[in-house]
């Protein structure tokens, strides 16, 4: 298995390849500064400098089970990072973005993170709850309480923040199977941005605004594995104007958190070769 990071510049098209390395990376984030991106492997968090790529591990003290739900906060102060290593599922955990002890703040397991409010207050994340193997998406503001925002409605998942705060975009089958949805960030107002035949998941929208990206299945997919014949589409904020920009084996790793460029000149993303 090879992992290739890549850029697309949006108003090229063009694909930069970044890094290319044996095994499997996934997920990256384009760090606030815009100088270097965070991915995972091998249960640990590495950082990728754009200007020499290379993968420099971390530290994340015991959390040694890191899965790809990973990020950083607006301010580039930290890092929250979804960990499995305490042995009772993932669980959300913060720590500083140079590297540290993490610091729990999920009140229980299993919860995945996926994104963190403009003012970086409130995460948003997926969680299942009560013995429950339903997946929902919460909101939570550490040391308070959780919010639950769906209840129910089918699988949901890969929740992020519109950049204004708003607003949340998710996936969600509850009308057959995964489709992009959005609710204002209380959980109000969920609706589909639109149906297609598609199984669609991880929308980001670009911290302009002005866009929408997100993973196209093949029909019938179930959940979101990896390596499949994927796509890469880009939207405009109500779903319209959807083009595929890019095709390649990946899925699961590909785009699992947020990964525009600050600017939103761009976004990461990472393909895979057998």
């Amino acid at each position: 298995m090879r992992s290739i990071i890549e850029i697309y510049e949006i108003a090229t098209g063009r694909v930069r390849e970044v890094l290319a390395v044996e095994g499997r990376i996934e997920a990256p984030n384009w760090a606030p500064s815009g100088d270097w991106l965070l991915v995972n492997g091998d249960g640990l968090l590495f950082r990728v400098p754009l200007d020499k790529p290379v993968l420099v591990p971390v530290p994340s003290g015991a959390a040694v089970k890191c899965n790809n739900d990973h990020g950083i906060s607006p301010d580039g102060a930290l890092i929250i990072l979804s960990s499995h290593h305490e042995g009772a599922g993932s669980q959300v955990y913060l720590m500083p973005v140079q590297g540290g002890e993490p610091v729990k703040v999920s009140p229980e397991s299993p919860s995945w993170w996926h994104g963190i409010s403009p003012d970086g207050r409130t995460l948003t994340y997926v969680a299942a709850r009560g013995g429950s193997r339903v997946i929902d998406v919460y909101t939570l503001v550490p040391g308070a309480e959780e919010k639950r925002l769906t209840h129910g409605e089918g699988h949901c998942d890969g929740p992020d923040f519109s950049p204004d705060g708003s607003r949340i975009y998710y996936n969600c089958d509850r009308t057959g199977h995964a489709q992009i949805w959005v609710m204002a960030a209380n959980g109000a107002g969920q609706r589909q941005l639109f149906e297609d035949g598609f199984v669609n998941w991880f929308p980001h929208p670009s911290p302009d605004g002005k866009r929408l990206l997100y993973l196209a299945y093949p029909s019938r997919t179930t959940g979101h594995p990896a390596d499949l014949q994927v796509a890469l589409v880009l939207c405009d904020p109500e779903g319209g104007n959807r083009r595929r920009v890019r095709e390649f084996t990946g899925g699961q790793g590909s785009i699992n958190v947020p990964c525009w460029a600050p600017d939103s000149s761009a976004f990461a993303y990472v393909r895979y070769e057998p």
